[in-house]
């Protein structure tokens, strides 16, 4: 089986941030969302991926070459965004007549990887929400198999949404299907996307079982990749690392810590997850990202995104800055 993972997106909804950073290498938790999905694919025991790159696609590349290099990766240029089924139709030839477990690159869900691996059937991971519009939504049986599928319905027939998990087995129907979608230029919402191609696949009597995630964390926006990022801590426990210098602080649980950090006279947590070379000084954190090698001073900080190569100093606000920014309120 091979992973395939979308990552091609330009993430407005996270910008400034996504500016100078892809999506999929936002930190979390002291990991990046990226890394969240393939440590969780390759535990299962999944050792091929292949990843849809676009914007700022090189910083995909030459992070996952550095991080994995174990791993089999394959890069598949997506020069044109014209949605998720045109993006998987790139992968045709590398992915042969092998299952695929296609995971959008946003997507950090808790579930039994292994257990949706083994089954005998395709496999669509889903969730109960409240207001299915924005979603993918599925149509289910009183079995669990898939019976409809539709992208962001106007009036939904369901409140069970797509959450972005596919483990496809009949590879060759979904390429067809996909091609069927190119040919009568079927399109959702102006893009080629694939969950019409899946729905075509149930149509034509393939069999889709869905699956309940346990936990799905949104990392789309400021405001929930905040929250994800406090749960995350929570349940997985932060981690410090061992060069971290800290005179005369104080750190309050859960908090990430990344190499060569220095504390002084600050107050860091909960829910604070910073990055590597930062240095922070005279200053309140919680329930907060930074980024790596910025630099804080004076200042009071809640519920704040502050990217990389960062300075900030003399404020008490709630802030979302981009990388390569400074910014003194002395």
């Amino acid at each position: 089986m091979k992973a395939i993972i979308p990552v091609a997106g330009a993430g407005a909804k996270l910008r400034p941030h996504t500016y100078t950073q892809p999506k999929a290498l936002i930190p979390i938790a002291g990991k990046t969302i990226l890394s969240f999905i393939v440590d969780q694919l390759h535990s299962a025991g999944i050792s091929e991926f292949i990843f849809i790159v676009g914007y700022l696609g090189e910083k995909i590349q030459e992070y996952v070459k550095q991080t994995y290099p174990h791993l089999t990766c394959h890069f598949v240029n997506q020069t044109e965004r014209q949605g998720t089924g045109h993006a998987i139709e790139l992968t045709k030839n590398i992915v042969g007549e092998d299952e695929v477990f296609v995971v959008l690159g946003d997507t950090i869900c808790e579930y039994d990887v292994l257990e949706v691996i083994d089954s005998p059937y395709s496999m669509l991971g889903i969730k109960k929400v409240d207001d299915p519009r924005n979603f993918g939504v599925a149509v289910i049986d009183s079995e669990g198999f898939i019976e409809h599928l539709v992208e962001k319905p106007s009036i939904p027939k369901s409140n069970m949404a797509l959450v972005g998990l596919y483990k496809i087995k009949e590879t060759n129907f979904l390429y067809e299907c996909l091609h069927h979608l190119f040919a009568q230029n079927i399109k959702s919402h102006g893009e080629y996307n694939l969950t019409d191609a899946l729905d075509c696949m149930i149509k034509r009597g393939a069999k889709f079982k869905s699956f309940r995630v346990k936990h799905w964390y949104d990392c789309g926006k400021k405001e929930t990749l905040l929250e994800s990022n406090a749960t995350l801590l929570k349940k997985i426990g932060g981690e410090i690392h061992p060069s971290l210098q800290s005179e005369n602080s104080i750190i309050v649980p859960p908090v990430s810590i990344g190499a060569g950090c220095t504390l002084k006279n600050a107050i860091i947590g909960p829910h604070v997850a910073i990055g590597a070379n930062t240095n922070i000084q005279y200053s309140i954190v919680r329930d907060s990202i930074i980024g790596s090698y910025t630099n804080l001073f004076e200042v009071v900080i809640d519920n704040s995104l502050i990217g990389s190569d960062a300075s900030v100093k003399g404020l008490s606000r709630s802030l979302n800055i981009g990388d390569n920014t400074e910014i003194d309120f002395g």
